[in-house]
Parts: C-alpha cells; structure tokens; sequence
C-alpha cells in the first residue's frame, strides 16, 4: 500500500482477541485511512474464533517471543544487535531503572520482547504506536529508545488503573523517553492520565465510537412472548460483576418469567455456575461462552434487556466505556449498567438506560421494572440509539488519531 502517512508498527498483546474488539475497529480503519501497518503480537492467539472484522485487516502480523526461554536465539540476537550502539545502553538504563522498582519476571520478559522488535522492525517504520499502558507500552518505549524513534500508545481501563503511578508519569514525561502522545477512550482516563504528563496536550481524550458499517439496522420491533429475556456479554471476571447479578436473579419475583442468556469467556465461569445452582436459578441460565461478532448481534436481536453490572475490582481494575454497550444500543436493546467509570459519560440514567447500584436488591428492582414496562424499554432504547448515532460514532476518533501519527511522525 502507497501512502503518505507514516508507516507505523502497532504492538498490541494478542492479535486476534474476540474482547478486544475495540482495537480491531480501530486498526483496521486506520488502514482503510490509508495507514500502511504491521502488527506486533506479545502472545499467541488463544481464542478458537474470529470476528469477521479479524479478517479485513491487511497488515502482516508478527509474533515476538511469548517466552523468552521459547525462542532463546531471537532473543540474543536482538541483544547482540544493540550492544555496539549508544541507544542500547540508553535503553538497558530505563529498564533498570524500571526494574528496580518491579523486580519480576515480567519485567525481564518486557526488556527481551523489545530487543527482538527493535532488531526486526523494517528500516522504513517511522512510529511505533501500541494499545495498552504497562505491558505494550513498556516493550514499545524500551524498543523505541533503542531505535531512536518516537512512540505512541492508547490507554483503556486496567492498564490506567492497576499500574503503579510512577510507571504511568515515567511514559508521560519527555525527559524519561515518554510517548509522543496518548490517547484514552474515556474522559475521567483522559484528566486522570492528563495530571501525570508534562504536557497536559499530551494526553488526548478519543472515543473509540462505532462503526455502525459493521451493524445491521436494528429490529423494527421485538419479539413478542411472556418471558423476559436478559442479555450480557463480557468476560467472567471480577469486575464485570455477574455475581452480584446472579444473586439479583435470585431475587426476582416469582411471578416474573424471565431468562438470562451470558456470551463470554473468563476464569470465573465454574464457580458462577455453582453460585446458580445454590441459588435455584442455573435452569433459567444459558451459558454461551465466547462468540463470534455475528452470533452476539443476533443474540442482542432478540433478547429485552442488556445487563452491565459493572464494578471495582479488589485491585483497582474497573470498565472504562465498554464498547459492548454502545453495540447493544445500536440494537435499540434497552441498558441497564452502573455509574462506574466512564458508563455515565454513554449512560445518563433515566434517559439513555437504567444505571444502578451493583447491590443484587438494586439490580433485582430495576431489572423487574424494566422487564415489566415495554414501553419504558422503548422509550430508553430510542435515546440511547439517539445519542450513539449523534455523538459516539467511529469517524471522529479516527480522524483524531490520524492528526496525532502524522503529527509524532512529523516532529520525529
């Protein structure tokens, strides 16, 4: 591909993944721009399907070394690649630094991987840019150091909140060999991030939006029928909150018919399965596991209400604005989520959807409320469709980012 914006290498942690549909919508537009990309992987693939957006990506994908006793060679030859040159040892400086105060295996893991990508990155490769704050990102700025160029990144949710803050001003500031620039999906990311750089202009608020292209119109009506159906997608971990909402469905009226359907993968899926059978409710629960895009939007087709109970991890990790939310809306499916990070600056409550407590007795009553007021739902729906279309479409975000590249690019 011929263009006239810089050739960029995006480093993300795996390539595919089917939650992390975000960064696929992202890199492929970029492309479709006229970017000319290559990608490079810290993992291998572990999920068994695609999404169909997986598949317009043009870019060659490379994968460094998982495991650097896997691929021990690779490794050294990127260290015997930088040893004779003064930005190498500029380098091992940072990573030092770095390491001394995350003394782990992972630390020494980030340093090989960057050995391999800046001993492989083509000549012609004018700005690294990766998705992620600590992993990516730290393999990106010590690969960037190295190879004297500049360097980008998108923060998202757990690496913002889980990093320590030291590591996080460090890849802000220009005299610690900081990013050109980082963008952040969510505004309360963006002037948390925006206190620890600098430059508070490097820190730039993006919404990653939708790509409405890859969508069907929604249903002009929904299926009628006694029973209620409750949706939600998202891994089974601790912040997605679906043990709260397990122990909600417990708590929902006898009277009241109802269904809950879960697409998504995760550690916790074996002890939230036990918690449905304890509580009496497993028979009226379809577990799907992780799907592909086609099979979660014809799911959100034909089901009531979508449920995002999310929360505070123990450690910090949190949702930023899930993109799953705004999909569900493009569906007009009506929301029902929590005031937790960056869901209000989608969600305001009482007009785009329900946001409530992850108290199971708060998710309990307004899950019956919704489920027992169609007209409510539609009402919601309607809005929330509203304001997806008007102001968290793709477009907007794209053409931010393009501005930023080419502008890192320039300046380098």
């Amino acid at each position: 591909m011929t263009s006239e914006r810089p050739k960029v290498a995006v480093v993300v942690k795996g390539w595919p993944r089917l939650s992390e549909t975000f960064i696929a919508q992202e890199i492929v537009a970029l492309e479709e721009t006229g970017y000319d990309l290559s990608m490079w992987s810290l993992r291998f693939p572990t999920d068994k399907k695609r999404h169909p957006l997986h598949e317009r990506l043009q870019a060659p994908v490379h994968y460094l070394p998982e495991y650097l006793h896997q691929e021990p060679l690779r490794v050294l030859k990127g260290v015997l690649a930088g040893l004779f040159k003064p930005r190498f040892w500029t380098a091992v400086g940072a990573w030092l630094k770095d390491l001394r105060r995350d003394l782990t295996r992972n630390r020494l893991r980030r340093f090989g991987q960057a050995c391999a990508l800046a001993r492989e990155l083509p000549d012609d490769i004018d700005l690294l840019y990766a998705h992620f704050m600590h992993t990516p990102a730290s393999v990106t700025r010590y690969a960037a150091i190295m190879r004297d160029m500049p360097w980008s990144v998108s923060a998202h949710a757990k690496d913002i909140w889980t990093s320590p803050e030291w590591e996080k001003r460090e890849k802000l500031q220009e005299s610690t060999h900081g990013a050109a620039f980082l963008a952040t999906c969510t505004k309360v990311g963006a002037d948390h991030l925006a206190e620890l750089a600098d430059k508070a202009d490097r820190v730039e608020l993006v919404y990653h939006g939708l790509d409405l292209t890859r969508f069907p119109e929604p249903p002009t009506q929904r299926r009628d029928g006694e029973s209620v159906r409750f949706l939600s997608v998202g891994r089974l971990v601790e912040k997605k909150g679906f043990d709260r909402l397990i122990s909600a469905l417990a708590l929902l009226p006898k009277d009241l018919d109802w269904h809950w359907e879960h697409i998504g993968g995760g550690g916790d899926g074996s002890l939230l399965k036990v918690q449905a059978e304890t509580l009496g409710v497993a028979d009226r629960i379809t577990w799907r596991g992780a799907c592909d895009q086609p099979e979660v939007i014809e799911a959100m087709r034909v089901s009531d209400v979508f449920v995002l109970p999310s929360r505070i991890a123990e450690d910090g990790d949190r949702d930023g604005l899930p993109n799953v939310l705004m999909e569900a809306a493009s569906q007009k499916l009506c929301l029902l989520s929590t005031p937790v990070s960056a869901i209000p600056e989608f969600i305001t409550d009482g007009e785009h959807g329900v946001l409530s407590s992850d108290a199971p007795e708060a998710l309990a009553a307004a899950m019956e409320r919704l489920a027992r007021d169609a007209g409510l739902r539609e009402r919601l729906t309607e809005a929330a469709y509203g304001r997806l279309t008007a102001h968290f479409l793709m477009q907007p975000g794209i053409a931010q980012l393009d501005a930023r590249l080419q502008a890192a690019a320039a300046k380098a």
